[in-house]
This record gives structure tokens, C-alpha cells and sequence, in this order.
């Protein structure tokens, strides 16, 4: 019979009872859970539960930041024979949280909420949110708060208690948890997890015991875990990447997770991260590209901080180990080899000093969330630290590929995962060979058991056991997948060629100091249109320079604002630093400069910080409307003019 999330654990208790499996800082220092320790406090936590009443296939939603008692609280829903419903704590009261909570139906909350949820676990920072919309969700019998309150309302607990009664309730019936656990399948679900989208609606994916099973045992065919290998989960646990590529994964092989010490701000939970990091020294951490580019910026700043001669020496290491490791499975060809005894050396006396940044005994990053600037992967191999990119999505539970130490190309999304089917298809469903972009579509035991309540975008996704990602991509000869946009994201000009945004848009915000943010707009129009999001602090910086005698608020110094934006369009054009990476036609003619960032809070951006283009382009219809309009293309237009500075 194939494995549950409860089998997996408790095989690992009888392997690894007294190896330390969750590590969590307390005060001064990170202390160690043990395996036992942890089944036996998930026992605790699930006789609990079923002394308050919750039910097989109960909803239970969870709302926390990352720590043992998100990763334990799983655990207890799940034993109790529930069902999991993670939720971002990104997300706000209103709308998101609601429509989670009440399409879950969810009873209860750990503080957590949107699959018809009646129970709600939550952490003591996110219980105000539960408290100003709970009139919102008479549904919700009981809500457990992990951490102790000076005052409880009607319907709230404390965790503790909630162990408290199932110690109690345990001496009573001794095998209620057992009875409850053993009577759990595979195929049974054991989360609803809400994905942000890009268009609509979010959907809850279904995913059952199997499908995280199913991809622990694929995902450990591309990476090596041992009993000693740690990792420190800088990244959000309710989301399915950290499941698998997280604790499910260490948890199968005796391994170890610790979680970021929680701040009292989310900055400063931010700024434990390098800290933490540094303690705990993981073996192996999961990045996103936001991030990778903040440790990289941090790394830069250090260095330059030493001096001209550390940071030219830094730069020339650099710049050999680029020309030496190309693209990683090719490194050292020819005469590059002669470069070897020099990049030892410089490992030694400045990569090395680098690595000591992450604990030391970092042997590689593993990427997802988007796809990672190659030169970004360039970089952390050549100071020693790889930095993966892998490929998946949530209804994939995650992982479809990724890089690793066994097999990688960087560049690639990586080697396929085993077993599972790929194929590429182009827009009538026919496969397509090698090194022809098409979409990936996929079949294996990995692949979600539906969307929630949504049989219509299930069939839609879901064909003949096929999941069909939207995602665009080709395979190599060697079995490598690249990936390179959203199927579905495709820009299609007024000629009816196709093509993706994602690496025009990549590239402009990487190499502008000046553009924060570019979404390109082409519905069959005549030309690319672009909404761009200004660095407004380095176009002052800019003006200043160029005409310090002018008044920021004049016109003169926002078309000079203005016009250094085109200029840095126009570097893909002829003449242009970049040109030919792109097909000019593909270029956006004429530019809506955006006043405010597309983030989280104005629902633009999703948690693994990608723009949603559906909402970009539904919020700002009427400015792309009118880049079509007769003078749009000149840049320095009166919407323009008002947003740029």
C-alpha cells in the first residue's frame, strides 16, 4: 500500500527516534525536537482535536509563521484523520482571508481560514485578523491560538490546553490516535492549498497523502539527504515547496528543519534570516529569486566595503571562475583547466571568507517560485554555494524538475523527477520533439487530486490524467527541461505571432537601475505595449546629477526622468547595449509609467512574488487602453508626467 504523511513519520520514529528533527530558536539559542518527541507531541495535539470534536475530513484552517508548532500542527490535523487548509500570513482580513476560510469550510482555526473550515489554528501576531472577521464566518467552532493570551474570546483556546486535554484524553483511550491515524489512506486529503493565481479567483488545490508522498520519493531521485543534513526554512511553510522540498523530505530520511526566528515586524523576522542562517549552518536551503538577489546585493556591498583592492580581486575571481564553470555540467574543457590551481587559491583566500556568511557548511541553494537569472546562478556557483533552479507548481504538489549536485545545467529548470510522464505540446494538444516550446504537461501520482468545489477548472487542467501546467517550455537531449514563460501569458501581436514576455521584462528590471518593475501588454495590437514601475529614488538621483538647478517638481525635470526611461528601453533597440536579445517587434513602442509598486498588499503580487499580469491588466485597463490612442507613443504624456518622480 502506498504511504501516508503519518507512515512516513512513523517510520522515521522507529529509524530515527532520538535523531533531532525540528530546531527552533528559544531566547539565545536553537534547540533540537527529536522525532520521538515530535510524534509523540502530535499525538498530544490530534487526542486533543478529537476530545473537541473534530471529525474525519474536517476542514482545520492554519494561519502562523514558521515554527515547530506549524509543522507539529500539520501533523495533529492530519493524525486526527483532518485536513490541513495553509494559509499565507501575507494575506489580509478582508476578502482573501474570508473566501479561504468559508470556501474551505473550515470549523476550525490554528489561526488559518478558507476551505469550509470550522476550526482555525493561529499564532498570537495573526489572531487580531481572525478577530475582525470572525462575525464574517459563523461556521468556525473553535480557535486554537498557539501562543499564550492575556484574554481569550468565546470560541478561542490555547494550544496548550488543546494538549493538555489530549494528554488527558489519552490516559483514557490510550489507541484513539492510532484508530483515527490507521484509518487514513492515501488517497485521502490532507491539504487544500489556496493558490494566489494570476488571474482569477484563487483555487484550493487538492492534495492528497499520496501526492506528498508520491513527490518526497521523486524529489530524493535528484538530491542526496542524509541524517545530518539541516536546513533552515527561510521560505513560507504553508506553501506545498517547503512541504516536500522542506520537512516531508528530511523528515523520510532522519534529516532536520529549523525555522527563522519570528521578530515582532516582519522586517525584523526579515533580519533574523542572515542570523539565523549563520547559527544553524544548513546543509541546503530553498530560495526564491527575491531573495537570492538580496543575499547577492548584501554579499556585493560587503566586499566593496573592504576596499578597492578586495573588491577588484573579488571581480577577477569571479570573472575566471564565470569563464571556467560555464554552465556547470561543462566546466573545466579544453585549456580552462589551466585556471584551476589559481581558483583554488582564490577560494581559499576570498570565496570561502564568503561562504562563512552562511554557516559554512551551505553545499547548495535549491530555487523555485520563478525562474533565476542565469547570470544569479553563475555567481553563487562561482563562490562555491550552487544555487539551483528548479520547476514545479502547486497542483504538481510541487516538484516536476530541478537542478542538483548529480545533474544540472545552469540555465535548465533541471532533470525530470522519477517516475513521471512529460511531454511538450503545442496549442492542439500534439507532442512536439526536443527543443520545440510548447506546453508542458505532465502525468505521475504527484499530480493533484482536483481544484475544491471547481469541477469545471479541474476538467480544464486536468485531461485524460494530464495535468496541463500553462507553462511554456522545451526539453534537450540530455533530459533536461527549460522552462520560459507562461503558456498562457503569451503576447500575440496584430500578425498573430506568439511570444513570451517573461525574459524582455526579466532582463529590462535586472540591467535598469531605473525600472523597477515592466509588465508587457499585446492582445493582437499593433505594436508591444509596457506599464513600467520607476526607481523614483535613482531618477531623482539621476536628475539631480544631470541638472542639479532644477526643481524636482517641475516638467522639466520629469521628462528629463522620462526620458531616461526610454533611453534605458531603448538599449535592447539598435545601437543599444543589449541589442538583438530580443526582436525589436516585440519591444514595447509605447510606455504607461505606474506610480506604485505591484506588491502583495495591493494584491499584484502573489507570495512567491510574482506579478499577477491578469490583475495588472484588469487594474490598469484603461492606461493600456490609451497606449493605442493616437500620440501614445511619446513617452512624455501628462499621465506619465504626473507619475514618474
Amino acid at each position: 500500500m502506498k504511504p501516508t504523511i503519518i507512515d512516513l513519520l512513523n517510520r522515521s520514529v522507529d529509524k530515527y527516534a532520538q535523531n533531532p528533527f525540528l530546531w527552533e530558536k528559544k531566547d539565545t539559542e536553537f534547540l533540537p525536537t527529536t522525532y520521538l518527541e515530535t510524534k509523540e507531541q502530535t499525538h498530544l495535539l490530534a487526542a486533543g482535536l478529537i476530545q473537541l470534536g473534530v471529525e474525519i475530513g474536517d476542514k482545520i484552517a492554519l494561519l502562523s509563521e514558521g515554527r515547530n508548532a506549524w509543522i507539529i500542527g500539520e501533523l495533529g490535523i492530519l493524525h486526527a484523520g483532518a485536513i490541513n487548509v495553509p494559509l499565507s500570513i501575507k494575506l489580509e482580513e478582508s476578502n482573501d482571508l474570508i473566501f479561504r476560510i468559508i470556501h474551505s469550510e473550515a470549523k476550525y482555526i490554528f489561526v488559518i481560514i478558507h476551505s469550509e473550515a470550522k476550526y482555525i489554528f493561529v499564532s498570537g501576531s495573526q489572531l487580531k485578523k481572525i478577530r475582525s472577521i470572525i462575525n464574517e464566518l459563523p461556521q468556525i467552532k473553535k480557535i486554537v491560538v498557539f501562543d499564550e493570551q492575556p484574554d481569550y474570546h468565546e470560541i478561542e483556546v490555547s494550544l496548550v490546553e488543546i494538549m493538555e486535554e489530549g494528554k488527558i484524553y489519552l490516559k483514557e483511550f490510550p489507541e484513539v490516535v492510532s484508530k483515527r491515524a490507521t484509518a487514513i489512506g492515501p488517497d485521502d486529503l490532507a491539504n487544500i492549498s489556496y493558490t494566489s493565481g494570476t488571474t482569477a479567483d484563487p483555487k484550493g488545490i487538492m492534495l492528497t497523502h499520496r501526492n506528498y508522498t508520491a513527490n518526497v520519493e521523486q524529489a530524493l531521485t535528484l538530491m542526496d539527504i542524509s541524517t545530518s543534513t539541516r536546513t533552515l526554512l527561510i521560505l513560507p511553510l504553508d506553501h506545498c515547496f517547503a512541504h516536500v522540498a522542506g520537512f516531508y523530505s528530511f523528515m523520510a530520511l532522519g534529516a532536520s528543519v529549523g525555522t527563522v526566528q519570528n521578530g515582532k515586524t516582519g522586517i525584523e523576522t526579515l533580519k533574523n534570516i542572515p542570523l539565523n542562517i549563520k547559527e544553524l549552518k544548513p546543509n541546503i536551503l530553498l530560495s526564491v529569486p527575491a531573495l537570492a538577489k538580496s543575499f547577492k546585493k548584501n554579499i556585493e556591498s560587503s566586499i566593496r566595503s573592504q576596499g578597492a583592492v578586495v573588491n577588484w580581486l573579488f571581480n577577477a575571481a569571479l570573472n575566471m571562475s564565470y569563464s571556467y564553470n560555464k554552465e556547470g555540467y561543462n566546466q573545466g574543457k579544453g585549456f580552462q583547466i589551466l585556471k584551476k590551481p589559481l581558483l583554488v587559491l582564490f577560494d581559499k583566500i576570498i570565496f570561502s571568507k564568503v561562504r562563512e556568511g552562511f554557516g559554512g557548511h551551505l553545499d547548495f541553494f535549491i530555487g523555485g517560485g520563478a525562474l533565476l537569472d542565469i547570470d544569479l546562478q553563475r555567481f553563487y556557483y562561482a563562490i562555491g554555494i550552487p544555487m539551483f533552479q528548479g520547476y514545479g507548481l502547486s497542483e504538481a504538489t510541487p516538484i516536476i524538475s530541478s537542478n542538483g549536485l548529480k545533474n544540472h545545467k545552469l540555465g535548465s529548470s533541471g532533470y525530470l523527477v522519477k517516475p513521471m510522464d512529460l511531454k511538450i505540446c503545442d496549442s492542439e494538444g500534439n507532442e512536439l520533439p526536443n527543443f520545440e516550446k510548447g506546453e508542458i504537461v505532465i502525468r505521475g501520482e504527484n499530480v493533484m487530486a482536483g481544484y475544491y468545489k471547481n469541477e469545471k477548472a479541474t476538467a480544464e487542467t486536468i485531461i485524460d490524467g494530464w495535468l496541463h501546467t500553462s507553462d511554456m517550455g522545451y526539453m534537450d537531449n540530455d533530459g533536461f527541461l527549460y522552462v520560459v514563460g507562461r503558456f498562457k501569458s503569451l503576447l500575440i501581436s496584430s500578425d498573430g505571432e506568439k511570444y513570451s514576455p517573461e525574459g524582455i521584462e526579466e532582463s529590462i528590471s535586472d540591467n535598469s537601475h531605473f525600472i523597477d518593475q515592466i509588465i508587457l501588454y499585446n492582445n493582437q495590437n499593433p505594436y508591444t505595449s509596457a506599464l513600467v514601475v520607476p526607481n523614483k529614488d535613482a531618477l531623482k538621483r539621476y536628475v539631480r546629477r544631470k541638472k542639479p538647478e532644477l526643481n524636482l517638481d517641475s516638467r522639466e525635470a520629469k521628462e528629463l526622468a522620462l526620458n531616461k526611461l526610454q533611453r534605458e528601453i531603448n538599449e535592447y533597440r539598435k545601437g543599444g547595449r543589449f541589442e538583438g536579445m530580443f526582436p525589436e517587434r516585440w519591444l514595447p513602442a509605447a510606455v504607461a509609467v505606474i506610480g506604485e509598486s505591484f506588491t502583495e498588499q495591493n494584491g499584484l503580487v502573489n507570495s512567491t512574488m510574482k506579478i499577477m499580469r491578469g490583475k495588472v491588466e484588469e487594474r490598469y485597463a484603461d492606461r493600456i487602453d490609451r497606449l493605442y490612442a493616437s500620440g501614445a507613443k511619446s513617452i512624455d504624456n501628462e499621465e506619465n508626467i504626473e507619475a514618474v518622480l
